[in-house]
């Protein structure tokens, strides 16, 4: 229990503004909450039936407006042409979202640090140059982002852009360099940002982590003249402006690119991947209309909804790892509770033996009751005596410690698990019992790693003859790529002031940074060091409930890592959408790593001194 100082006199719906019945369902429903019709104002078709004349290869090519009002699209070069890879940056392809046997798409092949690339502008005279569309407006994009996303390529790519600034007619505040983009993030998020008629400042709404590499996405952006939401695939997420929103505002003489945003009137990054369609209409249109009507069959190929055990023997023991919850906690609680109730519930039949959580354990610290939501889960595992260590996140630190007040020292008082915390209080470490040994998880606090380093090491002196786990809330990031881990510097001083030297130190698990990776690293003594990071929380619904299980397999000498969500899984089967799956399956998801622990554990001795 915490030693809780801010009031508790509050329900769960009354601490979170969120948890309405209607809100409860948001990410589960394909909500439509638009009722109105449209005019189509542009529509292009990115196809060969839709070329008004010119060629890719003479660079010269101009799109047709399929809505018949004029709006036509022209190729532009940026950098410099005579470069030998203007040749192959765009190409007609045959691949469409659902495989239509009769459509075509265009692929892009841009790279920000290409002396070349290509997109396409609106020609000077198109009427959607002018309009604002006061009364609302509907954009789709048929879209396949690039299987090799690589976010020092390809981060703020645009996928319609309006172009000019802000400044430029008098609005000063947020990103005064942009006017409107649609674009995609370096965490494959999709970004719909707008200076609208009616505000001074721009406003924003984001996708989750558009996480697959071999799929289509439908977006559409839709704003009913007050209120704008952004959908993938018929989906919205919790990310959506409340703000109230009027129109796309626009600078005179000024027209739309499409494969390329802008800043401060210059083009900035260049799109890469496949375009269908892009169609604009001037109202929001009823879910009836869309040019996707319904979601997708099945699931994500990232994932799956087949059964797999997370326990494979009756020996094996399963040390869980929570990533960072914030966003659960912070908008759909639900989530976060569900998954505290199935690891109170599953401990035994599942051998979890100790849970780890990776940080961020709210959103806000300044808000309260965010930290209500959290300590009302995480009470779940005290009253049924479920052995847990919390270490703290960016995103935890506040004035007054708030982190403190509900998970320091006082709420492990009574825990016999638990063996100490740092003079500071925010790191930690515990002693558990599985299989054949004791293990000692030492948890190290980001903001207080300097002065904490001294305190870790006497305790891994201390016991010198026990496995260590150690986490701490940033130790890996990922690399430009998008998929190779990347030291950070956290995570230096980390390894040169204990992990390398002290050879019990055999794993370590942090959050923080988005996506997820593992390496093995090797010792000063020659011996494996198993890194992982494992953060969902730009993912769908927050993370959707996915937790990181490490089966300890001692008879195979291996660890199963595996990643499940209980929330998809009590889900009924017609709630699931497209993005529920129970586990995820990508190589950095579901992986084995063997482990000889006799030898890999050679130094331990059954003692707890």
């Amino acid at each position: 229990m915490s030693n809780k100082k801010w009031p508790t006199n509050l329900s769960i719906s009354d601490s979170n503004p969120m948890l309405t019945e209607q809100n409860r369902s948001i990410l589960r429903q394909s909500i439509e909450p638009f009722n109105t019709d449209g005019q189509v104002v542009a529509y292009w078709k990115f196809s060969k039936e839709y070329v008004k004349s010119g060629t890719i290869e003479t660079g010269d090519l101009v799109l047709q407006d399929a809505s018949g009002n004029g709006n036509d699209l022209v190729m532009q070069t940026f950098g410099d042409s005579r470069s030998v890879e203007t040749e192959n940056i765009l190409k007609w392809s045959n691949s469409t979202y659902g495989n239509a046997s009769n459509g075509q798409s265009l692929e892009f092949v841009n790279d920000k640090h290409a002396p070349v690339g290509c997109y396409f502008s609106t020609s000077d005279n198109a009427m959607i140059n002018k309009e604002k569309f006061k009364e609302g407006f509907t954009i789709e994009a048929i879209v396949k982002l690039p299987p090799n996303f690589e976010p020092n390529k390809h981060s703020w790519m645009g996928i319609l852009t309006r172009q000019g600034q802000a400044s430029a007619i008098n609005k000063l505040a947020g990103e005064k360099e942009i006017l409107s983009t649609l674009s995609i993030s370096n965490l494959r998020e999709v970004q719909w940002t707008s200076h609208p008629t009616n505000l001074n400042v721009n406003e924003t709404n984001w996708s989750f982590s558009l996480e697959s590499k071999e799929e289509w996405y439908y977006i559409s952006v839709v704003n009913d003249g007050n209120q704008t939401k952004l959908y993938v695939n018929g989906i919205t997420d919790f990310r959506n402006t409340e703000a109230q929103v009027v129109g796309i505002d626009a600078v005179e003489g000024f027209g739309w690119n499409v494969g390329a945003s802008m800043w401060s009137n210059e083009i900035d990054t260049l799109f890469s991947g496949k375009i269908q369609e892009i169609r604009i209409t001037n109202r929001a249109i009823k879910r009836e209309g869309w040019l996707m009507k319904s979601s997708q069959e099945g699931y994500t190929a990232n994932g799956t909804n087949e059964q797999l055990a997370l326990i494979t023997a009756s020996k094996n023991y399963n040390f869980l790892f929570l990533p960072d919850p914030q966003k659960t906690v912070r908008y759909q609680p639900e989530i976060f509770f569900t998954q505290m109730e199935w690891i109170a519930d599953q401990k035994d039949s599942h051998n979890i033996a100790m849970t780890a959580f990776l940080g961020d354990m709210v959103d806000q610290s300044h808000a309260p009751e965010e930290w209500i939501v959290s300590d009302l889960g995480v009470e779940i595992l005290d009253k049924q005596n479920i052995p847990y260590l919390v270490i703290a996140g960016n995103h935890d630190y506040g004035i007054g410690d708030p982190y403190l007040i509900y998970y320091g020292p006082d709420r492990y008082s009574e825990k016999e698990y638990y063996k100490g915390s740092s003079p500071s209080g925010f790191s930690s470490y515990g002693i558990i019992e599985a299989g054949s040994y004791h293990y000692l998880f030492l948890m190290v606090d980001m903001q207080h790693m300097m002065e904490d380093i001294t305190w870790a090491k006497q305790i891994v002196k201390n016991h010198p003859n026990l496995p260590t786990i150690l986490v701490s809330h940033e130790i890996l990031a990922i690399a430009g790529d998008g998929i190779s881990p990347q030291d950070t510097d956290r995570g230096n001083m980390l390894w040169n002031e204990l992990v390398n030297e002290y050879d019990q130190i055999f794993m370590t698990v942090s959050g923080h940074n988005h996506g997820s990776v593992h390496r093995i690293m090797k010792n000063a003594n020659g011996n494996k060091v198993i890194q992982m990071l494992v953060d969902y929380q730009s993912s769908f619904a927050g993370g959707n409930g996915w937790m990181r299980f490490a089966e300890f397999d001692e008879e195979m000498n291996k660890i199963n890592f595996r990643s499940y969500s209980p929330w998809v899984e009590n889900l009924p089967e017609e709630e699931r959408t497209y993005f529920d799956v129970k586990h995820l399956t990508s190589p950095n998801d579901q992986f084995e790593i063997e482990i000889n622990f006799k030898e890999r554990f050679s130094f331990y001795i059954q003692s707890l001194s």
